[in-house]
């Protein structure tokens, strides 16, 4: 069985300072097998990321469509941030990627979904992020487990780190896969695991932010 964090953020999202270095020995560290390197709107980091740990860094992509956020694994060609929902996920169709959505009931952050528009992808995405570590609420969680059963979607879950002291607090226990299709096979037999962190640590993505526009001015 592996334990796999769906959802961690590096340097080549807007608001992390996490280094590569420091993503994979948190995940040494914590014991976290598989880790999906979601940056906003690319992949440049997470193909990075997998060069020093093959094994362990799953290239995966945050998308902002303009309905609400998509969480991605296995990409090969980087998805556009803005683009129609229905036509971003058929570009990740196209190449086989694994399909979830991030926090889709977060009504604190913008990615979250309209239930309208996200019932009309439900049917052709793979999964629902039933457990965000960064949620404010736990009902947010809570209301997307219920959304997922209800559709008979499996759930992903992530510690949504933008700081490596983040990472594995959301997790999934599941059986060893090695691509899109092997995670499909076995992502129903997974088990959650996962304990809000501190509302502190969105103070992290705010210092990540203010650092980078500084160093933007230089």
């Amino acid at each position: 069985m592996l334990r796999v964090d769906f959802h961690c953020h590096t340097l080549r999202s807007k608001d992390s300072l996490t280094s590569y270095a420091a993503l994979l020995q948190a995940c040494r560290r914590r014991g976290i097998d598989r880790v999906v390197v979601t940056d906003h709107n690319t992949i440049r980091g997470a193909r990075e990321a997998q060069e020093l740990e093959p094994e362990r860094v799953i290239v995966g992509e945050e998308i902002m469509t303009r309905q609400g956020e998509l969480l991605t694994a296995f990409v090969k060609d980087e998805i556009p941030r803005g683009l129609p929902a229905l036509e971003a996920i058929q570009r990740l169709r196209e190449q086989g990627a694994f399909i979830s959505v991030s926090h889709p009931f977060d009504l604190d952050r913008n990615g979250h979904w309209e239930l309208s528009d996200l019932e009309k992808i439900t049917p052709l995405v793979d999964a629902i992020e039933v457990f965000n570590a960064r949620c404010l609420q736990g009902g947010y969680n809570r209301r997307a487990q219920e959304f997922a059963q209800a559709h008979g979607l499996a759930g992903t879950a992530g510690s949504d780190g933008h700081a490596a002291f983040e990472v594995g607090r959301g997790h999934l226990v599941l059986p060893d896969f090695h691509d899109a299709a092997g995670l499909r096979e076995v992502i129903q037999q997974a088990q959650v695991v996962g304990k809000l962190s501190s509302p502190w640590v969105h103070f992290a993505s705010l210092y990540a932010r203010w650092v980078k526009a500084v160093q933007a001015k230089k």
